[in-house]
């Protein structure tokens, strides 16, 4: 060896400390789950895609243990349309469509004279 390295004082281990709130195992895997996380690392430019798995299970867990009012209020303003979206321009809804076709019906003014004229099909 030569003279100008001198490992006296060195210690054995890695080079930066392991964190203590971390545990080091060993778990299998599907090969295409794994991929999509060094896929995902790479597309952002770097990162470990250990952090991403560790993250989505973090996400897991939390989903799991959130009550069920949290969970449907995050599901109707997910499906509501955002403010500022115009309700007049929105379709109706088919059953709202087809209620409003009953009562048009039961009113009356689909008739010919002596009995009721339904009109189930497409309009024209």
């Amino acid at each position: 060896m030569r003279p100008e390295y001198d490992f006296r004082h060195s210690k054995r281990g890695p080079v930066e400390p392991m964190p203590t709130d971390k545990v080091r195992i060993t778990i299998r895997i599907d090969v295409d789950v794994l991929e999509w996380f060094r896929q995902q690392v790479h597309r952002a430019g770097g990162g470990n895609y250990q952090t991403l798995i560790n993250r989505a299970l973090r996400d897991h867990i939390r989903r799991q243990q959130e009550p069920l009012e949290d969970i449907l209020r995050r599901i109707i303003r997910e499906e509501l349309p955002s403010p500022g979206y115009a309700a007049s321009s929105r379709a109706s809804p088919p059953q709202a469509r087809s209620n409003k076709r009953m009562q048009r019906t039961r009113a009356g003014s689909h008739t010919n004279g002596r009995k009721r004229v339904s009109r189930s099909g497409p309009r024209r």
